[in-house]
């Protein structure tokens, strides 16, 4: 979305709640110790109107993978907007480190305070399949993001095709790779489905498509780190002195592999890019260590959670064809319960960086 935000009427799916003072920013909590101890959910989920728990207040939690970071950031700008136009309880709250055991934490502090929706971004999905389910049969409504294959979840939120968006990182890559040399591949954790689906589906592309191309070793695991992702690159261009190419998943891959590669002096020599934001990638792009990011906006995509609970607290359905209102969700793809927008990714290089204040 160039130039940020712009503000846009919000449209009332259903009769409005009474505004109750919506924070900011993500709140971050430093609390590590619990995983739900709830029993794993034998049936289908609960729907919204099937459960006949009602939380106990109105409140609708953004809880992302971790806080912190520009991309989480941006994301409490997204809830920030959703509830300034329709004037509910909406806020963010996560963890301040990246791990499913802190994640998890946060999640049952809300699930014990009954909020009335959780729209959650799973560091590791599995890892929070009981806690949702125990939300749903509390009675709150459940929409996740980047994660398409969780079970308890009343609808998952997506801006893409997972694979295509992978597909599209490796054209871009393999571009400026000439389609040809080393590559290898990056993701936050291995337990992501999202970044999961992107490399599988770039590395399926490349090997079908650029035959001249290789990658050297598994997808690596950084934990959503910059300082992990630069420690490895740096040992990688080691082990791998033909490297040319470094794909990234997590909002910080590119920036700890810009930084081993500029350091390196490699600039001119391996191509750097996968997902992340302007503001972070900027210095690298700029020197040219980074040549390119990929995203969508975190802040539209949470903005479309909101909507999409707004919608089920509302007693509404979700349907093929419908608007959530943000950029990129214009008209949605039902497909089961994941909820695809418009492919509303956005491809930036040091040309077109300062476009982009997020």
């Amino acid at each position: 979305m160039p130039g940020g935000f712009t503000r846009r009427q919000f449209v009332h799916l259903g009769a409005g709640i009474a505004a109750v003072g919506a924070l900011a920013a993500c709140g971050r909590s430093d609390k590590v110790q619990t995983t739900s101890t709830a029993p794993a959910s034998t049936s289908a989920p609960p729907s919204a109107a099937q459960s006949s728990a009602t939380p106990v207040n109105k409140a609708m939690v953004t809880v992302p993978k971790l806080t912190g970071i520009a991309w989480t950031d941006r994301v409490a700008e997204g809830v920030r907007m959703y509830a300034d136009d329709s004037h509910r309880d909406a806020y963010c709250e996560g963890a301040a480190q990246a791990s499913a055991e802190a994640q998890a934490h946060v999640l049952q502090d809300l699930i014990d305070d009954r909020v009335a929706a959780l729209l959650v971004t799973p560091f590791q999905p599995d890892a929070v399949e009981r806690l949702l389910a125990q939300a749903m049969e509390a009675g709150i409504v459940v929409v996740t993001h980047e994660a398409p294959n969780i079970t308890n979840a009343h609808y998952d939120v997506e801006p893409f095709h997972n694979a295509e968006y992978g597909i599209h990182l490796m054209r871009e890559l393999a571009s400026r790779m000439n389609y040809a040399g080393e590559y290898i591949q990056l993701v936050g954790s291995l337990n992501s489905v999202t970044h999961k689906a992107w490399v599988d589906a770039a590395n399926e592309y490349q090997r079908a498509h650029y035959p001249e191309m290789i990658r050297v070793n598994e997808p690596i695991e950084t934990a959503d780190n910059a300082e992990r992702a630069y420690e490895t690159v740096r040992e990688l261009l080691s082990v791998f002195p033909n490297l040319a190419g470094i794909q990234g998943s997590a909002s910080t891959d590119v920036v700890g592999a810009g930084r081993a590669v500029e350091e390196a002096d490699l600039s001119d020599g391996v191509v750097v890019g996968g997902t992340s934001t302007p503001k972070n990638a900027r210095p690298w792009l700029e020197n040219g260590a980074v040549d390119f990011i990929q995203f969508w906006d975190p802040a539209m995509t949470a903005y479309a959670q909101n909507v999409v609970a707004q919608i089920l607290l509302d007693h509404g359905k979700i349907r093929s064809g419908i608007s959530l209102v943000a950029n990129g969700y214009g008209k949605v793809t039902l497909a089961g319960k994941v909820i695809f927008g418009d492919n509303a990714w956005i491809t930036v290089t040091k040309d077109n960086a300062d476009a982009y204040d997020f």
